[in-house]
């Protein structure tokens, strides 16, 4: 692909009176170098009104009612309450300012929160702030990045369909890694376009930059789209092959350090005085990213992890394995509302764009591949989502949104400008099969807006009827307008040439009423296409969310949440299975197991999912684990954290000031809420799943010999139990927890209780570490 050529003026070479020639010999004059084309001619005058009209939409959705989910995923909001208490907590990512275990995750994604937590203290809005604000921050990048190439509209569709796609509004109102790793990539695809653009090293290095910080954030799934922005550079930048292949070694020098040197630093920082590596069994990060974060997501064998270490077929128990899986009930209404319209657009305009010849259709070779740079990382992580048998959560799916909504906006826009056929009947075809398909996600909640989806599928279709109509009774005009060439792009060049000039409009070259049907038409099918998203996305926005699996949208009959089970939408619980978090809102909790007073309900029983099914059949309760049904506490303990009473929060604050830590928990999220609530450390043994070694027997009596701790809490929660609470069983799971740990928090359990005095206040069962009994 070569760039378009820059028109310099002809000289005149005869010696006609009055021509230069003719006038003699003249002065030489300094060179001027050819003027590059302007990256950012002006657009239209709506443009900049358009946009911050956008991004100040995007800021209100994402930032309404935002602390209604109190200190939404604990396990991560523990970690940014240590690392505003300390700088060490704060580099490693660790669970508790005293540094016993980190996170199963890099720390970049802690520490913008961590510091809006120093800056303004520990609240809701501290921590949820920043990952809204990164949100507004996406929309804006991909915005810019579409423009450059297609022009404001299409930027304005692309950014409006990500900051919509429910997926989205779900993680940037949340504080999982995901909110940053998406910004971080879309930055990386922008940088890519840029240096496909001018061929310039410096944006390629921006990009490697972004891919290792994206590494920090979540280890190697930062790294899925890599390979197809890497050949798609190689095959179509603007400069001598020699220099591609150089300008990516650079790039990926410059990743390697941004992500590298955190990595280092860990390894060769001595283990006795840093905290354990949560996630892996031999305090490794590097296990930790190639092993449980790494290789177990794909083959499905995560030591350690929930549900993993079998390998098992189809997908084990996060679903069954496949192309259609990300269509599925459990997936289908977070991302694939536009998904279709997607690879529609993206197969039509690659074919479409694929002849382009140099010089007149250059412009069009540079489309060409922004569409295989954004349809290259669809395509990859779309595969990878599908058939990955690890551990996989239905907020994933947010590393699809931008791609999806950048090829619509591009997709749609080309199809727009295209006059004839071609482009009146792609666009008929793609909110056809749209309005179709939000009939089939609508339907699954059959009671919630039920006139939604017949009005979705009624006037989708007449829209792509009124598509249709406008073509036949304008086409000859348009075809005459616009004849294409032999290699099948437009005869006109400033198109291509220059994407952001003024177009003319489309109806001044049909018939008047042609015109304003396709116009009406096409403003109708954007308003279906977007209709379901947007309605999943305001439920989303007024539904508080909280724990370790949450969705957006409304119940889905067929869902399935966690391992093997139905699942109630966006971590909440229906009616009178919601309870209220420590932060004191309704965030939702999976409830124990009948008796046990596990969950957030205590004392309610189990709850139901979809379709009548208990909530993870095939977890706790279920066949996998009936045998310990009633000793798990129900995954309440692992997912989600507890409700902590004021008498339970006075005990802990009583003297903390004598002990590193005020308590220690089987795993992370239990000891997440009584260090959320009392703001001191809670050691988390075992780490989130309660199965890393971490610590050992024998160190945790060093720990309670060198009076360390202070209390142990029974049964991983509140009204867990004793014996019968899931500590004893050794973290979910038992003996080690699924996928072999190493049982060390069943042995604590069993020693502590029968050498320690058990105190109980109201719910809660602590055992003294400083009384032994007798």
């Amino acid at each position: 692909m070569n760039p378009p050529p820059t028109d310099t003026p002809a000289t005149s070479q005869g010696g006609a009176p009055g021509s230069i020639a003719a006038a003699g010999p003249v002065p030489p004059t300094p060179a001027t170098p050819p003027r590059r084309p302007d990256p950012h001619p002006a657009g239209p005058r709506w443009a900049r009104p358009a946009l911050l009209a956008l991004l100040l939409v995007t800021a209100v959705l994402y930032l309404w009612s935002l602390s209604a989910s109190g200190y939404a995923n604990q396990f991560y909001s523990a970690a940014v309450q240590a690392g505003s208490e300390s700088w060490k907590a704060f580099f490693f990512g660790s669970s508790d300012a005293a540094n016993s275990i980190t996170v199963d995750k890099p720390p970049a994604a802690l520490w913008p929160m961590a510091l809006s937590v120093r800056l303004f203290g520990l609240s809701s809005w501290a921590i949820l702030v920043p990952e809204a604000l990164m949100g507004v921050a996406t929309v804006g990048v991909l915005y810019a990045a579409v423009r450059r190439r297609f022009g404001a509209g299409a930027g304005l569709l692309a950014g409006g369909a990500l900051a919509v796609t429910p997926v989205a509004a779900l993680m940037f109102r949340f504080n999982n890694p995901d909110a940053l790793l998406c910004l971080l990539m879309v930055c990386a695809v922008a940088a890519v376009l840029r240096a496909l653009a001018d061929g310039r090293t410096k944006w390629l290095v921006l990009a490697g930059v972004c891919f290792g910080l994206g590494f920090l954030t979540k280890t190697l799934q930062a790294w899925l789209i890599l390979p197809a922005l890497a050949v798609v550079y190689a095959c179509c930048a603007p400069v001598a092959l020699r220099k591609r292949f150089g300008q990516l070694l650079l790039a990926g020098l410059a990743m390697v350090v941004s992500g590298g040197w955190w990595v280092a630093i860990v390894e060769l920082w001595p283990a006795s005085s840093r905290p354990y590596i949560g996630g892996s069994q031999h305090n490794s990060f590097l296990e930790l990213t190639f092993g449980y974060n790494g290789l177990g997501r794909i083959n499905g064998n995560e030591t350690g992890s929930v549900g993993g270490g079998g390998g098992r077929r189809g997908g084990g128990g996060w679903g069954e394995t496949g192309i259609t899986r990300l269509f599925s009930a459990d997936m289908g209404g977070q991302i694939s509302w536009l998904l279709p319209a997607a690879l529609i657009l993206l197969a039509v305009a690659v074919v479409v764009l694929w002849r382009a010849r140099r010089a007149v259709a250059a412009g069009q070779a540079a489309q060409r591949a922004e569409f295989l740079v954004w349809g290259g990382a669809l395509l990859m992580t779309f595969t990878t989502f599908s058939f990955m048998s690890g551990i996989f959560h239905q907020y994933y799916n947010i590393a699809l949104a931008p791609y999806v909504a950048a090829l619509v906006g591009m997709g749609a826009t080309l199809m727009w400008r295209r006059a004839g056929r071609l482009g009146a009947s792609v666009l008929a075809v793609t909110v056809a099969v749209t309005a179709a398909w939000s009939y089939v996600l609508l339907n699954r909640s059959p009671e919630w807006l039920p006139w939604l989806r017949w009005t979705v599928l009624v006037l989708g279709l007449a829209a792509a009827l009124g598509l249709l109509l406008s073509l036949w009774t304008g086409a000859p005009a348009r075809e005459q307008h616009e004849a294409p060439a032999e290699d099948g792009a437009p005869t006109t060049p400033q198109e291509p040439t220059r994407p952001h000039a003024p177009h003319t409009p489309r109806a001044a070259h049909v018939p008047r009423a042609a015109g304003r049907l396709a116009v009406i038409a096409a403003g109708v099918g954007l308003a279906t296409s977007l209709a379901g998203p947007v309605a999943y996305t305001l439920d989303t926005v007024n539904t508080p969310k909280g724990g370790s699996i949450i969705t957006a949208g409304p119940s889905v009959q067929g869902g399935m949440g966690g391992p093997g089970g139905g699942r109630f939408p966006g971590g909440r619980m229906p009616g009178k299975w919601r309870g209220n978090t420590n932060g004191g809102t309704a965030a939702g909790a999976f409830g124990g197991a009948p008796g046990t007073g596990g969950g957030q309900a205590a004392g309610q029983g189990r709850p139901q999912g979809q379709a009548g099914r208990p909530a993870f059949p095939g977890g706790p309760g279920g066949a996998a684990f009936g045998k310990r049904a009633g000793r798990m506490g129900g995954m309440g303990g692992l997912l989600n954290g507890s409700k902590v009473s004021a008498k339970a929060k006075a005990l802990l604050e009583k003297d903390a000031a004598d002990y590193t830590w005020v308590a220690a928990a089987i795993g992370s999220q239990n000891a997440a809420s009584y260090q959320l609530a009392t703001r001191k450390p809670v050691m988390a043994i075992g780490g989130f799943n309660g199965s890393d070694p971490s610590p050992t027997l024998d160190q945790f009596k060093k720990y309670v010999a060198a009076g360390k701790i202070h209390y142990f809490l029974a049964g991983g929660r509140e009204g867990a139990g004793g014996r019968e609470g899931s500590a004893r069983a050794g973290g979910f799971g038992g003996r080690g927890g699924p996928g072999g740990g190493s049982g060390g928090s069943s042995k604590i359990t069993s020693w502590v209780e029968k050498n320690f005095t058990k105190v109980t206040v109201g719910s809660a069962t602590f055992y003294d570490l400083t009384a032994r009994k007798g």
